[in-house]
Order: structure tokens, then C-alpha cells, then sequence
């Protein structure tokens, strides 16, 4: 459902009146159009070390114009901290107020982005103080930048490095408009493993010609609940970056996953998830047609909304049933199955209800929590082999389902958060292609929000 009010003080004199009221002021996001160059105006790299000084020559080679300083009155693209090499909560003053002054000179829809270490690869006091500090920094700085800009940042965990291929993967989805509506988060990476990046160099490193067009030609994904919303939408983009779609969802959905399958060139599975044979059914249709299944997207899911008081076993078994349970018996057959690839992702769809909570929806929220919890205890048996987990968690997303809600409660809804509006179904569906594509290749275990930074649970 469009944002009337968003579109509303877009025009010049109901944004001056909102301005003078005080009132909510969204700005139009800056989204990915093919084609867009990573930044427009110069990037600073700020930071001292070895390790800013290695990405900023690697920016260079991204074609983009880089500033090691800021230079006063200059409009920037981006403003990228490194902060990987500080020792202590002293480090941190003059690497942050220099990215101060850079807040100021950032263009509509401009990024901020930090690299910095895991707090919890060391043991020294200070140093991990000094690591949690950028958190709490880089949070508040995504509630201060305006005009549809964001904030987030890039964990380094064990030996990655700020120009390790996944790390600089990241710092591309960063950067560009595909991270529209994520904002206030922070992606953990570690060292690409070893042959899990195929094709990957050209996209990451300052001697090659940038990102491919279509980052996941040749690869065949699966999608569950694709017959429409999110799930359509996560087809119609994962198509668009070269995968062979494979749209799923229940037979009483047949008509319109027909039409979402002849919109991307994919082919059309009526199936019910919870069936025993469902990921028997899924890898034989995989195999059959185009001989692998590498990309599975567990995006299906229901609600039946009840206060826990009022609460029966029906509603809440099966929204454990499609929810989490589901996934977790597809999960062990797929890992277990020569179909699914040695590269292989898989990408479920929690969400903040499960960070968070919300009223009347116990059993949703547990088999979203239920998801994170699956993805982080899993990811452990895929470190280092190639193959990754991850889950996305979406926030207020404009669908046929949250316009739905209320009027006043739904406009509230969309203010909640740093950004001051909802979310587009492309929002998770972009993020999803990342995680998918070979420049996520050392991301495991992670939960990437995609809420605007959503005051509750952000």
C-alpha cells in the first residue's frame, strides 16, 4: 500500500508546513537501479591504520573518487570509518569526530559505514571496550543522519581483513542502494573459505572490472510462499541476478504462482511445506530440471494472531508447523542430499516480532526466534565448508497483509523507526540476493535486519 503521507511532504509546501509543525519528514530512499554507479561524489575513508589505507586503494579501483580527509563544504557519497586497529576507547576520538564532519556533507541517501574487530576476539579490558564503543556509536550516528542516508558496519571477525572479498562484498551492499532499508546493523564476516568464491575477484578486488551483472547466473534457487508479497518479489530479484527460479507454494495458490513463475522464467511447485516428502519433492525438481539446487529461501510463513490467554492448540502448532518446523526437516535433507551444492545458502525470513515480541502473536514471534535460534546453532557445521545460513529479518514491510492494520495504527507502524516509513518487499528481497551471492561467501550465522532501524527491537 503506497505511503500517501511520505509522498505528501515530498512536495515543497506540505514539507515546509510539516516542518514547521514538527511532524515526521521521511525522505525517498535511495533504492538500486541497474546500472548505478557505488557513489556519485567523493567516498572518505577515514582512519589511520594499515588497514584504511589498503581499502581506500582498493575504492580506487572501484572507480571512485576516494578523500583520506574531509575537505570542508565538499558533498560526499559515503563516509566509511576504519576502526580495525584500535586498542582502546581513547582511539576513538578522532577517527569519530572527523566522521562528524562528514555527516554534514552527505547527499540524500549518502552511507555511513564502519569496519572495526569482534569485542569478542579478545580478552583485554580496554580493547573490547573500545570495540562494543563503535556499536553503541555507529547506532546513534544511523538516528542522527537525515535525508535518507543510513548507518551501519562491518564486523571482522578472527583474520578477515578490510579487504578480504566478503568484507568488501559487504561493503558494496553497503553502499548501495540495495541496503535501502537497512540501517543501524552490523554484519559479522570472517575469512572467505578457501574455493567458495568462484568468479568472486572481479567483484572485490581493485584489479577487476566490478560486480557482475547478474551475480547469480548459473545458480538454480528455490522459493517458498513465492506465490505473492515478499516472496514473489524475492523470485522476480533473485531472476534478475541470473538464478533459475524455482517459485513454491501451496496448490490453493496455483494461479498466481503461475503467473510469479512466467514473470521470472522460472518453473512453478505447488507443494505444502509441511508434507514429510516436501524436501524429497523440492531436490527432485531441482535435480531433474537443471541438475543442482544451490540457493534455498525459506520465506513461506503464516500468522493466526491470539493473546496467549485466548490462545488453542490448532492456532499455534501450525504456526510452528510452517513457521520453523518445516525448515528445520527440509534443512537435515537438503544438507544431507548430493543435489544441494557445496556452495550451497540457505536464507530463512524471521523477523522483529522475534526480536522483540509483539502483542497477540506468542506463536508467531516463538517460530521466528525459533529461525534465529536455527540459523546460529546450524552455522556451526557450515564454517569453513562453503556453505552458509543466514536469516533476515524484516521489519514493517509494505504488504497486502500490513494494509490490513488500522489507519492510525499503520501510520504509526511507519514511523517507528530511524527512516520514518516502511520498508518495500525489494528491501528483504535485496538483502536475500546478497546473502545468496558468492560476495556473502564468509558471512554465517547472521540475522541482517532490514527495519530502517525500527525503534523496537533495533
Amino acid at each position: 500500500m503506497a505511503d500517501k503521507y511520505l509522498d505528501l511532504v515530498n512536495t515543497p509546501l506540505p514539507g515546509r508546513l510539516a516542518k514547521a509543525l514538527g511532524l515526521p519528514r521521511p525522505s525517498v530512499l535511495r533504492r538500486y537501479t541497474p546500472g548505478e554507479a557505488i557513489a556519485t561524489r567523493p567516498v572518505l575513508v577515514a582512519g589511520s591504520g594499515s588497514g584504511a589505507d589498503a581499502l581506500a586503494e582498493v575504492l580506487l579501483g572501484w572507480d571512485v573518487e576516494v578523500r583520506r580527509h574531509v575537505l570542508p563544504g565538499e558533498k560526499l557519497s559515503a563516509a566509511v570509518v576504519v576502526l580495525d586497529a584500535v586498542a582502546a576507547p581513547a582511539d576513538l576520538a578522532g577517527p569519530m569526530l572527523e566522521l562528524g564532519q562528514a555527516v554534514k556533507l552527505l547527499v540524500p541517501g549518502g552511507r555511513v559505514v564502519a569496519l572495526f574487530r569482534s569485542s569478542a576476539d579478545t580478552t583485554d579490558p580496554a580493547e573490547a571496550a573500545a570495540r562494543q564503543g563503535i556499536d553503541g556509536a555507529i547506532r546513534s550516528v544511523a538516528h542522527e543522519v537525515r535525508w535518507g542516508a543510513t548507518a551501519n558496519g562491518i564486523i571482522l571477525r578472527g583474520d578477515a581483513a578490510t579487504t578480504d572479498p566478503t568484507t568488501l562484498g559487504a561493503l558494496r551492499f553497503f553502499l548501495s542502494g540495495k541496503s535501502a532499508y537497512v540501517d543501524g546493523q552490523f554484519v559479522e564476516v570472517s575469512a572467505t573459505p578457501a574455493g567458495s568464491i568462484a568468479g568472486l575477484a572481479a567483484a572485490t578486488t581493485a584489479e577487476g572490472e566490478g560486480v557482475p551483472d547478474q551475480p547469480l547466473a548459473g545458480r538454480t534457487a528455490v522459493v517458498t510462499g513465492a506465490a505473492r508479497g515478499i516472496g514473489a518479489k524475492i523470485a522476480e530479484v533473485l531472476a534478475r541476478d541470473g538464478a533459475r527460479v524455482v517459485a513454491l507454494d501451496v496448490p490453493a495458490a496455483g494461479e498466481q504462482l503461475a503467473q510469479v513463475a512466467n514473470r521470472v522464467g522460472g518453473t512453478a511447485l505447488q507443494l505444502d511445506i509441511t508434507a514429510p516428502d516436501a524436501a524429497a519433492r523440492i531436490l527432485e525438481h531441482a535435480g531433474q530440471r537443471f541438475g543442482m539446487l544451490d540457493i534455498v529461501v525459506h520465506n513461506a510463513g503464516i500468522t493466526r494472531d491470539k493473546l496467549l490467554a485466548n490462545m488453542d492448540a490448532s492456532r499455534w502448532d501450525s504456526v510452528i508447523a510452517v513457521n520453523i518446523a518445516s525448515q528445520l526437516r527440509m534443512n537435515e535433507e537438503f544438507l544431507a542430499s548430493p543435489v544441494f551444492s557445496d556452495t550451497g545458502r540457505i536464507i530463512s525470513l524471521a523477523s522483529t516480532s522475534g526480536i522483540a515480541g509483539n502483542r497477540g502473536q506468542s506463536n508467531y514471534a516463538a517460530s521466528k526466534a525459533g529461525v534465529i535460534g536455527m540459523v546460529r546453532a546450524q552455522a556451526a557445521a557450515f564454517d569453513g565448508v562453503g556453505r552458509t545460513i543466514n536469516a533476515v529479518a524484516p521489519g514493517f514491510i509494505e504488504t497486502d497483509m500490513t494494509a490490513k492494520i488500522p489507519p492510525l495504527t499503520r501510520q504509526v507502524a511507519r514511523r517507528l523507526s530511524s527512516l520514518q516509513q516502511g520498508g518495500l518487499p525489494v528491501d528483504v528481497a535485496e538483502t536475500i540476493a546478497f546473502l545468496a551471492s558468492d560476495a556473502a561467501a564468509g558471512i554465517n550465522g547472521q540475522v541482517v535486519r532490514v527495519c530502517g532501524q525500527n525503534l523496537v527491537g533495533a
